[in-house]
């Protein structure tokens, strides 16, 4: 309602046109007209009245152009904006992630014991059949056997090595054979890994893994282990028949070497 007011008004307003010559003839119409034969000052009076008039009706056409000059020149107030929701976008559909045909099983690394670096082997690796795949020599012993936890697509050779006094020189080298591609996916020992040089080569049909203990360092007395960790090429089930170990070793006794195959798990 108030919307429709001030349209109206704003209307009216534009299509007045105040005819200013009309308006000064009619006052000088009512001052100019029969003289009244009265005394000087009742004229007086009426002239000052008609004056008076004039001057009102001026002042209320002034103030009335000025109002509705007013209400004109006020712009109407702004729409509020309108605010549209869109409509719930569908939910992102993301592509799985490819899958391979076969996957290659990952083993962590032995469990680290609290404070230690070195990885604190498992029963499984470090308890091997006493009865197969052992030998001895002076102060050195091993037995070699293939990981429980070995699959047809992925295989881990463990070593254990036991030694009744210190050693000052020491080489270990893990030979696996090729029986379709064998590829390493990693080593790992019990012993520090920064006193050892360590290489893994593909040569002579096998996988040759070698430990050499760097000049200054000394493995101490005790049970230590090897172990290296290949995949079997798409071979299936692999034997570990082909595969062997060798190490050579110096201490205060003198020297000693032991070697072996690796005991299929049962």
């Amino acid at each position: 309602m108030n919307e429709d007011i001030d349209r109206r008004l704003r209307e009216a307003a534009e299509a007045h046109q105040p005819d200013r010559a009309r308006m000064l003839a009619r006052v000088e119409r009512g001052m100019a007209g029969p003289a009244v034969r009265h005394r000087a000052r009742p004229f007086a009076r009426s002239g000052t009245r008609v004056a008076l008039a004039g001057l009102a009706a001026g002042g209320i056409l002034t103030t009335g152009g000025l109002a509705v000059a007013a209400m004109v020149a006020t712009p109407p107030p702004s729409p509020k904006p309108t605010v549209t929701t869109p409509a719930d976008l569908p939910p992102a559909v993301s592509s799985p992630p490819p899958t391979s045909a076969r996957p290659t099983p990952v083993t962590p690394p032995p469990a680290t014991a609290p404070g230690s670096s070195r990885p604190t082997p498992s029963a499984t690796t470090t308890s091997p059949s006493p009865t197969v795949g052992e030998s001895q020599d002076g102060p050195l012993r091993s037995a070699g056997s293939v990981d429980a936890k070995s699959t047809v697509y992925w295989t881990q050779s463990d070593l254990v090595l036991k030694t009744t006094q210190p050693l000052t020189a020491l080489t270990v080298e893990i030979r696996i054979v090729q029986t379709g591609g064998a590829k390493n996916t990693g080593t790992w020992q019990t012993l520090p890994g920064d006193d050892f040089t360590l290489t893994v080569q593909d040569a002579g049909g096998a996988l040759v893994y070698r430990w050499v203990l760097k000049p200054g360092q000394t493995v101490p007395a005790g049970t230590h282990e090897f172990a290296v960790q290949f995949n079997n090429g798409g071979a299936g089930k692999r034997s570990a028949a082909g595969d062997g170990y060798r190490v050579d070793a110096q201490g205060t006794g003198g020297s000693a070497s032991v070697r072996g195959g690796f005991a299929p798990t049962r």
